[in-house]
């Protein structure tokens, strides 16, 4: 059991919750486990090691940014057990929210989850994260406890070949691309955070190397819109099997497609890899 006296503040949590499933499940690359339902990650240029020890969540932070921000970034302020509710609409959809109960959808910075999802396309979860740490060690700006996500502007002047020692392959042009878009101000995240989910779409699907599944990865994961329904190799294969070719995740799950989207997800893993 981890030490809880190291920690410098805790939350008391009141629904199922799991650090190891958030961090896991494949919306984020920047967290490592520690041991057990124990984490470290860096996040809008801030480190923390969390400890979640029902029904308590401890944090290296003091207590006024654990419920200014950190509970904000970690979306403990939603009512999932209402969600999972809403969205067991049949007995399959039901077994993957029990299964995924402890999974939160963190609220990540647009920019990052941006990068962070060009970088994912034809690629393995350990790699994606090398190729970040790599990034994030040449370009990112030194913190407390490592390093931040690089800015639009450290990318946005670098070539091919400045991008080499990250062996990101032919991502590097549309990581480059995407950092001038946003740095010049073509593409305004900031903006886009007020706009409508159809809008954000359009303006992801401009960009080169960005098709629909990386596009809809960023909005569910880096702009919150918890409708999007990212569908890869995974997805698709779950939902062939267990829901059939003509499931409409939109009509069946509604607001919370995304939500349902990942229970799925971390259920159809899980049996793979059982």
């Amino acid at each position: 059991m981890t030490d809880t006296s190291i920690f410098l503040s805790k939350m008391k949590i009141s629904d199922v919750f799991s650090l190891d499933q958030t961090f896991s499940c494949g919306q984020c690359f920047r967290w490592e486990r520690l041991d057990r339902e124990c984490w470290c990650g860096t996040a809008y240029g801030k480190t923390v090691t969390f400890y979640f020890d029902a029904p308590y969540l401890y944090a290296s932070c003091n207590e006024a940014e654990l419920s200014a921000f950190w509970a904000k970034y970690l979306d403990l302020d939603r009512d999932y057990a209402a969600i999972r509710r809403a969205v067991s609409v049949d007995a399959q959809t039901a077994r993957c929210a029990d299964s995924g109960a402890g999974i939160r959808i963190l609220r990540q910075e647009p920019w990052e989850a941006l990068i962070s999802f060009i970088i994912s396309q034809c690629n393995n979860i350990p790699r994606i994260q090398g190729i970040i740490s790599r990034l994030c060690a040449l370009y990112g700006e030194i913190i407390d406890g490592g390093f931040a996500f690089p800015t639009p502007e450290a990318l946005s002047c670098l070539s091919i070949e400045d991008l080499a020692p990250l062996r990101c392959g032919y991502r590097a042009p549309y990581i480059l691309s995407s950092a001038q878009a946003v740095s010049g101000r073509s593409l305004d995240l900031s903006a886009l955070e007020s706009a409508n989910t159809e809008t954000i779409l359009r303006a992801l699907l401009a960009l080169p190397g960005v098709g629909i599944k990386v596009a809809s990865c960023v909005l569910l994961f880096g702009f919150h819109r918890l409708e999007a329904f990212p569908v890869d190799t995974w997805i698709r294969k779950a939902l062939k099997q267990d829901y059939g070719l003509d499931f409409d995740p939109a009509k069946a799950f509604g607001p919370y497609a995304g939500i349902a989207q990942q229970y799925i997800f971390y259920h159809a893993r899980g049996k793979n890899l059982a």
